[in-house]
């Protein structure tokens, strides 16, 4: 899929079925995580200030962590909402399916998780609501009508889906635009510069063919494409092994040759560029990043206002194939 067309403007907003949506998504994985709330009542000040209003969590955030349960980063989000009283200026999407207690997508996980996470999140309604990821071991008609109830009881405004196949992804559409219950306006994917294979393709096929718009994770390759990754450096972050180890690849090294061509052109950061890239994209709406301190939001929010000519992402195409 390497379709080179230029941002003509200014990204406007981009519509998620009734929601619209900024051009970068922030990601909440990091609230209660390596960011305390002061912190990210802070980062999340910054963020609206600079004109996002869509912020990503998910019930699970961060149970992998020493001392969490999961929950944590919601909670942090529902003391922000409350303590700034901004909820009908912000878009949030959570997600079900994978919290310790709540795995899965039977009706009664998905009906008991939803009460739980609006309870943290200080709120009467979930803007966005995602699977996680999908549970083949449940009919696709169980947990869309599930989703549909919550919908319909105001709980929900819209349903999207994450991690989860081509063929799954086609048969739950299927299921919705037939049954007429709630249908998945968005898809989830990772996809980045050094990760396109799970997504291009298939997957983006089905998503182009029924209108789906993707808000891809992993938009900045758990940090990899800032470029702060290069051979000798180190890195103290927590996700520093797992973005070092593009470096070991072919294409790692040369999608950071890419951006820093294009950034120098610019004066940007090479974490812009990788975004702008990334929401030039067919299908994508809004890429999520995440930032543990206000000092690396400018290169994210520099997205909204970066455009890329045809040569330079196709540069940037050719690079990361």
């Amino acid at each position: 899929m390497n379709v080179t067309h230029a941002q003509s403007s200014t990204p406007a907003p981009k519509s998620l079925g009734s929601l619209s949506v900024s051009t970068l998504c922030l990601g909440g994985n990091v609230f209660g995580w390596t960011a305390d709330e002061a912190e990210s009542f802070a980062v999340l000040d910054a963020y609206v200030a600079g004109g996002g209003n869509f912020i990503d969590t998910a019930d699970v955030y961060s149970a992998w962590a020493p001392g969490n349960k999961g929950g944590e980063s919601e909670t942090v989000l529902g003391n922000w909402l409350a303590s700034r009283g901004n909820r009908d200026d912000v878009v949030i999407a959570t997600k079900v399916g994978a919290h310790p207690d709540y795995k899965g997508l039977s009706a009664a996980t998905i009906k008991a998780a939803v009460d739980l996470s609006l309870s943290r999140l200080r709120t009467d309604h979930i803007d966005l609501y995602y699977t996680h990821y999908d549970d083949e071991s449940v009919e696709v008609g169980e947990f869309l009508t599930a989703l549909d109830d919550l919908v319909r009881a105001g709980k929900v405004r819209e349903i999207a889906a994450s991690n989860i196949s081509a063929r799954r992804l086609q048969e739950s559409l299927d299921f919705s635009d037939r049954e007429g219950v709630a249908r998945y306006v968005a898809l989830q994917p990772e996809y980045n510069l050094v990760a396109r294979d799970r997504y291009e393709g298939e997957l983006a096929d089905v998503a182009a063919r029924n209108g789906i718009a993707a808000v891809p994770y992993y938009a900045l390759a758990s940090g990899f494409l800032t470029g702060k990754y290069r051979p000798g450096a180190g890195v103290d972050s927590a996700r520093s092994e797992k973005a070092a180890a593009y470096l070991a690849t072919d294409r790692g090294p040369r999608v950071l040759e890419a951006l820093d061509t294009v950034a120098a052109a610019h004066d940007a950061e090479p974490t812009t560029v990788a975004l702008a890239w990334l929401a030039a994209q067919p299908t994508v709406a809004s890429p999520i990043a995440s930032a543990r301190t206000v000092s690396q939001l400018p290169a994210l929010l520099a997205v909204q206002d970066l455009i890329l000519t045809d040569a330079e992402l196709t540069l940037l195409t050719e690079a990361s194939a």
